[in-house]
């Protein structure tokens, strides 16, 4: 019987688990959802079993796991919320009732649908573990994908890979985003998937072999070394993260060191980093290929040395080095708080059924919501694609000088750094050292770099910050500040009624002719400052407009250059029409 497993495998992990609870949610479930039925033709039960084992696979509590069991009760039975109240308790009913709000979130970017991320995000601040159990709902979900039309399976497998999946990186539930993301692959990339599997499954095989010699090797000196309690595994890569990153080194496998790494876990700090010294000893590492993500955790917590090495036979090899708890943690990430809380016998948190882990935890929440609250306004897709430009994106750590770490999207810039510092300190932003040294303002930070910003009171934001800048607050602060009137139209002595006068500087200077036979009209005015934008060189046999800069009149772009394109989208009452004159 199913749930006789799903007990058992409660047991093992938690000895002191409430069963009874769980026994008495699973035949509720199984009770409510009579007579209904899955695409698959399934009874309906074999689904909220389904999520419930993968629960208790991440080892959460027998609470969170009832909660699985009755998380479509109150949605698709005639049973209320009011009703798991009554029968289960007010906090198994609040994360019953958190799971049935996030039903209707689609990826289509309507205002209603976005309204739906909000809530569960908003859910997510709340108490977690209502997205642990989306997550795991969703898993299943995409496990029985098949069974569902084809434009359907494309949606939900989008929605999984470009937003579940995302967050559940951002929880660190490792284990979780590596299945949505594999089991949403097939169906995003019919195409791609099935060349990537052709391709790599020999080299899987071969590189399991290879390292199955390894690991004899390493076992030895470790024994010598009289490192006694360790457990060295294989961990392969998934595979749409292995297309990811195989698309960032010109779809060449060979230069993808981690198709198969070796992972070795140990009781504790100092002995990790004795097992780094150890393999160091055996084999060359690879210049550059060490991070120390110890010392340095990724934002979603992640702790591990990685080390790269020339290994036997002269192979590039991947080593993985950490403690059991790491390890723990990196697979089940937020679940793991509330499995050590309760193995080291913390009853004051559960007595008081602390539902959430402590801030510290998941301080990119706090930031989410106040991010969410500053973007109200922002219509649907430009949420949307914020929303994944600055909370789904892969992350980076940089440090201040003084060692504050600051969360940013990876390639972020230091004009990013400096508005995540202070709105005023990124207006004023006039360049940034990086590691000691001085650095373009456009260039991309790097996990672990300590910056420094140096500002100058009469240095503002320029228009080509908004094509270098990466996070949506640094956007918004730029367009605020451009969007300012310089000096009033009085002053610059022109009238009201013409536009373009109102934004031009108030000293004109000689235009720069293209050719000495030819003429630009800008707006009409014939008389005005300009030059050609470097970004396309525009020649007078090509259809042109002009963008008003603030202080430098006109920059004159090809119509079909794409630097026009944006510029259109983020200032349109800037763009004025040109011709050539002879």
């Amino acid at each position: 019987m199913e749930i006789e497993k799903l007990l058992k495998k409660i047991k093992n992990y938690s000895p002191e688990a409430d069963l009874e609870t769980v026994k008495r949610a699973y035949f509720y479930a199984l009770k409510a959802h009579k007579g209904q039925f899955r695409a698959s033709g399934e009874e309906y039960i074999i689904h909220p079993i389904a999520v419930a084992d993968l629960l208790a696979d991440l080892k959460l509590s027998s609470t969170t796991i009832a909660a699985g069991l009755l998380h479509d009760v109150a949605e698709d039975t005639k049973y209320k919320l009011s009703d798991i109240k009554k029968e289960f308790g007010a906090e198994i009913a609040f994360l019953v009732d958190g799971v049935s709000k996030l039903r209707k979130i689609r990826y289509q970017g309507t205002e209603s649908q976005i309204e739906n991320l909000r809530k569960l995000f908003l859910a997510m601040a709340k108490d977690a573990r209502v997205a642990l159990i989306k997550f795991c709902d969703r898993v299943h979900n995409l496990e029985t994908l098949k069974h569902l039309p084809a434009e359907k399976r494309r949606r939900i497998a989008l929605e999984s890979a470009e937003i579940y999946a995302p967050l559940a990186n951002r929880l660190g539930v490792g284990v979780i985003r590596t299945k949505l993301e594999d089991l949403s692959f097939p169906y995003i990339l019919p195409n791609e998937y099935k060349e990537l599997i052709a391709r790599v499954k020999d080299k899987y095989e071969e590189r399991i072999k290879y390292l199955k010699r390894v690991r004899p090797e390493i076992e030895k000196e470790l024994k010598k070394e009289k490192i006694k309690n360790y457990q060295i595994d294989c961990r392969a890569k998934g595979y749409y993260s292995l297309y990811k990153k195989l698309a960032k080194y010109d779809n060449t496998l060979e230069k993808v060191y981690d198709l198969a790494a070796l992972r070795i876990i140990v009781d504790d700090v100092e002995t990790c980093y004795k097992v780094l010294g150890i393999i160091h000893k055996i084999w060359h590492p690879v210049p550059g290929k060490m991070k120390d993500y110890i010392a340095l955790p990724k934002p979603n917590g992640y702790k591990s040395l990685h080390t790269t090495v020339i290994c036997l036979d002269g192979k590039i090899t991947e080593f993985q080095i950490r403690t059991f708890k790491m390890h723990s943690e990196a697979e089940f990430g937020i679940a793991a708080h509330w499995y050590y809380s309760e193995q080291k016998g913390l009853k004051a948190y559960i007595k008081r059924k602390i539902s959430a882990p402590p801030e510290k935890e998941i301080p990119w929440i706090r930031q989410m919501k106040s991010w969410m609250e500053k973007n109200k306004g922002l219509a649907s897709e430009q949420y949307l694609e914020s929303l994944k430009i600055d909370f789904l994106s892969n992350r980076i750590f940089v440090l201040t000088p003084r060692g504050d770490v600051i969360d940013l999207p990876e390639k972020a810039t230091p004009i990013d750094f400096a508005y995540a510092i202070h709105g005023e300190v990124g207006t004023h932003c006039a360049g940034a050292k990086v590691n000691g040294k001085m650095s373009s303002l456009s260039g991309s930070l790097e996990n672990g770099d300590v910056v420094s910003i140096i500002t100058d009171k009469h240095k503002n934001p320029s228009e080509d910050w908004l094509r270098i800048v990466k996070t949506t607050f640094a956007k918004n602060q730029i367009k605020k500040f451009l969007k300012k009137p310089s000096l009033p139209p009085e002053e610059i002595g022109f009238k009201k009624k013409n536009p373009i006068q109102r934004l031009l500087p108030k000293i004109k200077f000689p235009a720069k002719p293209a050719e000495k036979t030819q003429k630009l009209l800008i707006g009409g005015h014939s008389d005005l400052l300009f030059k050609m934008a470097k970004c396309c060189s525009p020649t007078p046999k090509d259809e042109v407009s002009a963008y008003l800069t603030k202080y430098n009149g006109a920059s004159i772009h090809k119509n079909s250059c794409q630097n026009l394109k944006k510029l259109k989208d983020d200032f349109p009452d800037k763009i004025f029409k040109c011709e050539w004159e002879k």
